[in-house]
């Protein structure tokens, strides 16, 4: 039997592939848990346009987490903390203030995309970051830490 598969299957294939299992396994499983649908002639064309439709998108979004990772190679951020008079800073520079200091800048990223790329921030310094901006797409920039 002949199904389309909504979600990825272990040793069976990825959403959206067109597979050949047998008559039980899609009847009872496979389709009861939302896992396929029968591969009937209209749902084969849906799907062809649903991908089609979805490059488009990807396209877009590709190019738009280019232009972000190309904003941010050129950028340096400053992020301010409470420093002690050896230069210490009270705890450490976290991903959350990194991300406000960005959206200062004028950049929208979310907090969970930011990898500081330096073990920990405990001092006053120029440190480097990195944006999971899409899929394979990253960007990297440099946070300054300056005294409050």
């Amino acid at each position: 039997m002949e199904i389309i598969l909504k979600k990825e299957v272990a040793n069976l294939g990825h959403a959206d592939d067109i597979v050949n299992v047998k008559n039980g396994y899609a009847v009872n499983y496979l389709i009861p848990q939302g896992y396929a649908i029968m591969a009937t002639p209209s749902a084969k064309k849906i799907l062809a346009e649903n991908i089609r439709q979805r490059a488009h998108k990807e396209a877009k979004l590709r190019s738009d987490a280019e232009a972000l990772a190309a904003k941010l190679a050129d950028m340096t951020v400053k992020v301010s903390a409470k420093v002690s008079e050896n230069g210490k800073i009270y705890g450490s520079v976290t991903t959350i203030q990194i991300a406000d200091a960005l959206v200062a800048a004028g950049v929208e990223v979310d907090k969970k995309d930011i990898t500081i790329l330096a073990d920990s921030v405990k001092e006053i310094g120029v440190y480097e970051a990195s944006v999971k901006c899409y899929k394979d797409i990253k960007g990297t920039f440099k946070f300054e830490v300056v005294a409050e």
